[in-house]
Formats: structure tokens, C-alpha cells, sequence
């Protein structure tokens, strides 16, 4: 009975829903194009080159296996909310808030969701063209000129890397007009694969490469003598960073999707894809720089010029450098383009929910924003390296700004909406209209106490990393 009457009220706020926005809401074809949709948000740069820095600055195999442990457990519920919450509501985050009254204070928590993509999607729009313009100097054969030390910082300082920014920003843009099904879902369809396949063979072309296997047990093999409690904060912030929480996105593609589509399973799938990418990507990276470095872990702790400047010289050394470096960049430049286009149609979506736009001009307000905030993180480089936000580049400041305070408490807002307003007993009528919801005890334990103490260590963890109270 419970759990029929908590269908009917999903079905009676699907209706209400739809009379309110009408009958042309976009939609995904089936669960294949949805779970490879969300695959392609969540598997980006965090995954490529985020992800293997941080394994090899807190403990390789220990920090995989703490990765792996809160993945599994708290990303996995918020992934389920933000979902369910989509799907229930039929709306993007500000209208899913919206739904469940609350007033200002839940019209607030929706924004910020709605907000955080679009104010991602341009800074990472501008290193999508790093990326576009590296593939493209390995496919003129310029191995040698990308491995030079000042190579990078020359290419970002001299204001041509807007016209890379504005190359990929176009692609982004072109796919958004295209819609759902003919452009988010065609496109996460060709590329998804394409970028498992290619990522595959660099990773076994890696480690193939002498003195490489040390860099593949340091990775894979958890070392209890490499762990520290910042291994724990660290892996929170990538999983944070890399399943595409609490950014408005989960919200937006559960509101596509139909009610036969399998929440929990989907999560599950979306999390192994997730997963695998990450590794993958530390296999391709970690065991090339070991057997670059001699052996020396500290090499990978470069951060975000390990990409660009490390993995360049890495490259060179190499017999098939060129070949490894388009192959390389190709899969960055795939990885990218998807996780950008899932930030702008948040956007989109928002524009069109809120605002009653047509798909089309909430796809130029999109566009223009990219371009507009993008560019100033291009030239802050160069033209605007004189601006600085509390210490930071105008890129550095976006960053931190949007995955070190808003992501946090946007999920926080999230984990109050289930469990004060929606309440957990509708989320589970919900996800279970289509899923066994196998994890549910486990899901009700996090959402209504684990997750918000996870959350809050991360936000408080990164604004004193910023303030110089720790180092993370």
C-alpha cells in the first residue's frame, strides 16, 4: 500500500509537471543512450589526469581502495537523489527544488545546482582547446616542440589559446543545438566507445614500456604505510569531482529519462564505467611516468601540468612518441567534449524550464556565456594575467569557487531535500517503480547521516587548503 501510494504521488507530480511545461520536453531513446550519456559526463579530465596525480601523490593502491570504498557507498547515493529526484519532478534542478515547496530556501538550493555547470563549463571549454591544440600540433608531428620546458606556458600566454577555446566551445554549442536524442545521446554513443578502445591501447602501450611495471604495482597495490587521513580527503574530492555530483547535471538527465529505466542498476553501470575510465587512465599515465622518471613517484605529483608538460617530454622519449601523443590527446579531447556538453545542457535545460525558452535560444544564452566567462579565463593568462582573486588566476578562481564551495554545498542542499522535504520513503518508491533497490538500507544511512558529514569535510577541508591551513 505504502508503496503504491507513493506512486501515485509521483505519477500525480509527473502529470502536474507536465501540464506545466508541456508536451515537448526532450527525452533520451532507451537506457543505453541515458547511462552513456551519464557515462559521458561523469568520465572527463577529472578522470584523465586529475585522477592519476592524486592517486600518485596520496599512496597509489591505497588511495584507489579508499576511492573505491566511497564511490561505491556515497556516490552512489547522491547519484541515486539527484536522479530520482529528476525523474520524479520531470524538471532541471531550480523546477525539482521548485516541486516540493519549501520556498526560498529550496529555490536557492536549485540554483546553485543549476548554476555550478554553467559557470564550469566555460574554464573547462578552455582547456578543452589545450587539449585541441595539442592533438592537433601530434598530428603536424610537433613531438619534440610540446616537450619543450616552456612550451605551454607559452602557448597560454600569448592569447592564441582563445581561438582553441573558441574551436571547442563551437563543437560543444553545435551538439547542443542538434538536441537530446540527436545530439547528446548520437554523440555519447560514437564517443563512449571510441574513447574505452583507444583508452585501452594506450594503457597497454604504457605499460609495455621498461621499467614501466613499477609504476603499475605502485598504482594497483594498496601499501597501508601511504595512507594518511588526507588520502580520505583527497579521494572525496575526486569522487566529488568525477561522478558529476551536484552539478545540476543528474538532475537534467533523470528528468529525461522514463519511468522503465532501472535507477539502481543504471547507477551501478554508470559507476563502473566511471571507474574503469579512472583506472585506465592511471594505467596509461602513472606506469609511462615511472619508466620516464626511473622509478620516482614524485614526477606525477605535477598536478594539472602533468598533461601538458610532463606527459609531453614522456612522449618524446618514446620510439612511437607522435602515435602515442595523438592517440593520448584524442582520448582527452573525447573525454572532454562529452563532460562539456552534459555541463551546457544542464544549462540549457535550466533556461528552458525556467525561463520558457526554446531549446534553441537557451542554446545561444549557453553559448554566449561560455564565451563570455571562457574567454576571461583564456586571457587570464596572458592579456588579464595582471587580475588576481584572492591569489588565484581568473581560471584558478572559477575552479575553486565552483568544486571547492558551491559543489559541497550544493550537495548538502540535495541531502536536505530528500530527507526533509521529498523524504526518503518517496525516493524509494520512486527508484523502486523500475529497481529492486537492493542498497536501500545502505542509501537511507548516508543520505541522513554519513553523506552531509562526508560533504562538510570536504568544503571545510578545501577552503582551508586555499587559506593556507593545510596542504591538500
Amino acid at each position: 500500500m505504502i508503496y503504491r501510494g507513493l506512486n501515485e504521488m509521483s505519477e500525480d507530480k509527473s502529470r502536474e509537471v507536465s501540464r506545466h511545461q508541456g508536451k515537448g520536453r526532450s527525452s533520451f531513446s532507451g537506457k543505453v543512450g541515458y547511462v552513456l550519456a551519464v557515462a559521458g559526463s561523469a568520465v572527463g579530465l577529472g578522470n584523465i589526469w586529475r585522477f592519476p596525480y592524486l592517486a600518485a601523490k596520496y599512496g597509489g593502491g591505497i588511495f584507489l581502495l579508499v576511492y573505491l570504498i566511497l564511490m561505491l557507498t556515497f556516490g552512489y547515493a547522491l547519484i541515486v537523489s539527484e536522479t530520482a529526484l529528476g525523474r520524479m519532478t520531470k524538471r532541471s534542478p531550480v523546477g525539482a527544488f521548485q516541486a516540493f515547496g519549501g520556498g526560498a530556501p529550496f529555490k536557492l538550493g536549485g540554483w546553485i545546482n543549476a548554476v555550478i555547470p554553467m559557470l564550469i563549463v566555460p574554464y573547462y571549454s578552455v582547456i578543452g582547446g589545450w587539449v585541441t591544440k595539442y592533438l592537433f600540433e601530434y598530428m603536424r608531428g610537433s613531438t619534440q616542440a610540446l616537450a619543450e620546458e616552456d612550451y605551454f606556458s607559452g602557448f597560454i600566454a600569448n592569447g592564441s589559446s582563445v581561438w582553441w577555446f573558441l574551436i571547442f566551445s563551437l563543437a560543444v554549442t553545435a551538439v547542443l543545438f542538434a538536441g537530446v536524442k540527436q545530439g547528446v545521446e548520437r554523440v555519447s554513443k560514437v564517443m563512449m566507445p571510441l574513447l574505452v578502445i583507444l583508452a585501452v591501447f594506450v594503457a597497454v602501450y604504457s605499460m609495455t614500456r621498461p621499467g614501466a611495471w613499477e609504476g603499475v604495482k605502485y598504482f594497483l597495490i594498496p601499501n597501508p604505510e601511504n595512507f594518511s587521513w588526507m588520502t580520505v580527503v583527497a579521494a572525496m574530492g575526486q569522487m566529488f569531482y568525477s561522478l558529476s555530483i551536484a552539478m545540476g547535471i543528474l538532475y537534467t538527465y533523470g528528468s529525461y529519462i522514463k519511468k522503465d529505466v532501472d535507477i539502481e542498476k543504471s547507477t551501478a553501470q554508470v559507476e563502473i564505467f566511471d571507474t574503469a575510465i579512472a583506472m585506465l587512465a592511471g594505467l596509461m599515465i602513472i606506469p609511462a611516468v615511472f619508466a620516464f622518471s626511473g622509478g620516482d613517484p614524485d614526477t606525477l605529483k605535477a598536478g594539472p601540468s602533468l598533461m601538458f608538460i610532463t606527459l609531453p617530454k614522456v612522449f618524446a622519449s618514446m620510439g612511437f612518441g607522435t602515435g602515442a601523443g595523438i592517440m593520448f590527446f584524442l582520448l582527452v579531447l573525447l573525454a572532454a567534449l562529452t563532460s562539456a556538453i552534459s555541463l551546457a545542457e544542464s544549462g540549457v535545460s535550466t533556461f528552458e524550464d525556467q525561463f520558457g525558452w526554446s531549446r534553441h535560444k537557451a542554446t545561444v544564452v549557453m553559448g554566449a556565456i561560455i564565451v563570455a566567462f571562457g574567454a576571461l579565463s583564456a586571457l587570464g593568462f596572458g592579456v588579464l594575467d595582471f587580475v588576481s582573486l584572492f591569489g588565484m588566476t581568473i581560471l584558478d578562481f572559477f575552479d575553486f569557487l565552483t568544486n571547492s564551495v558551491m559543489m559541497p554545498v550544493a550537495a548538502l542542499a540535495t541531502c536536505f531535500l530528500v530527507t526533509r522535504a521529498a523524504g526518503l520513503d518517496r525516493i524509494a518508491g520512486e527508484v523502486m517503480q523500475s529497481s529492486a533497490f537492493k542498497r536501500r538500507r545502505m542509501y537511507n544511512l548516508f543520505m541522513k547521516y554519513l553523506a552531509p558529514v562526508c560533504i562538510l569535510i570536504i568544503l571545510v577541508s578545501s577552503i582551508a587548503n586555499v587559506l593556507g591551513l593545510i596542504s591538500l
